[in-house]
């Protein structure tokens, strides 16, 4: 081999060296998530509302930021057990949390040990949406003033139903109860959808549930809608009364959804997830189907959500002090 020839050999080999150095670092810097797969942690059983927000966030992040964006359910234990396994996680942005009012202001209060600090163990991406949620029974019962009627003459006897201790479908019937003076039978479920088909079989009375779980269920005539705890009727169901109408003033009450990532995630991959849901529930598209499900758009950003959290589990604490629930 000639002298010239071993110099161009050389070269091409320090170059094909210097190429495969540089593949790991441009794949390093290629931005999140990098056609990775990405769990999102929903701490409900499927078939809920809970799926139907999961959707729209899974979807909206695969489409602007690629990857596989993938719900993974772990329900149960007031939603802590899902919590807890999303703030122990890598902090990579490849585990992320659907969370919930229960999750965060609720669960932390009625469990001595829920594993896990609402505040500092997550870094907190943004609100998804406020969620209606109404009180519906089965069919058997025909108004909110027979339901509370049979109550109130056989306490304990009429049940309902919830997605766990400590959740805002409990809170909010503990809430009803004292405000009508009665005593029903409490039975939790570890998710909404068990709940809500032991209801409509009749093996429990009634139960708080999320408008875009129950819809289908209302049109169907397998639910009757008895109020909700809003300030007026709502456009979806123009026919149910609110609470106030029913004597019952200030009941007024929504659950909320956020996006959650493990503390200390890097701010790069969080301002990518953020802005992504942004560009998505700017969407009008998105924004008209949300309507449809009882969902109101979030406000966008860690600041507000952070100080809903604060807020509504200084709320929540002197409820479940009056009501008389300790911890478990």
């Amino acid at each position: 081999m000639t002298m010239r020839q071993t110099n161009i050999t050389r070269r091409g080999a320090l170059a094909a060296g210097a190429a495969s150095l540089a593949a790991p670092a441009a794949q390093a810097q290629a931005p999140y998530p990098a056609g990775q797969s990405v769990a999102l942690v929903v701490t409900y059983a499927p078939g809920g509302a809970s799926d139907v927000i999961g959707r729209i966030v899974t979807d909206g992040l695969q489409a602007r930021l690629g990857g596989s964006f993938i719900m993974d359910h772990k329900p149960g234990a007031s939603t802590s057990i899902g919590a807890r396994y999303v703030a122990r996680a890598r902090p990579d942005g490849l585990t992320l949390l659907l969370g919930t009012i229960s999750t965060f202001t609720l669960t932390p209060l009625a469990l001595r040990n829920p594993g896990y600090d609402p505040i500092t163990d997550f870094t907190h991406i943004t609100q998804v949406c406020d969620s209606l949620y109404l009180l519906v029974a089965n069919p058997r019962w025909n108004s909110l003033e027979e339901l509370l009627a049979a109550a109130r003459a056989r306490p304990e006897s009429i049940s309902y139903a919830t997605w766990g201790v400590g959740t805002t479908a409990h809170m909010a019937m503990l809430d009803l109860c004292n405000r009508a003076g009665i005593e029903m039978l409490h039975v939790p479920y570890a998710g909404s959808p068990p709940a809500m088909t032991d209801t409509i079989a009749g093996r429990t009375d009634c139960m708080f549930a999320l408008l875009g779980a129950c819809k289908g269920h209302i049109e169907a005539g397998r639910l009757r809608p008895l109020a909700v705890p809003t300030a007026a009727r709502t456009e979806q169901l123009p026919d149910v009364p609110t609470f106030i109408e029913k004597c019952f003033p200030g009941f007024i009450s929504t659950t909320w959804y956020s996006v959650e990532a493990p503390a200390r995630t890097p701010a790069p991959i969080i301002e990518r997830i953020r802005g992504a849901l942004t560009e998505h529930f700017a969407d009008p598209a998105v924004r008209a189907f949300m309507a449809t499900q009882g969902m109101a758009p979030p406000e966008i950003g860690e600041a507000p959500l952070v100080e809903r959290i604060r807020r509504e589990l200084a709320v929540n604490r002197e409820l479940m002090a009056k009501a008389g629930m300790e911890p478990t």
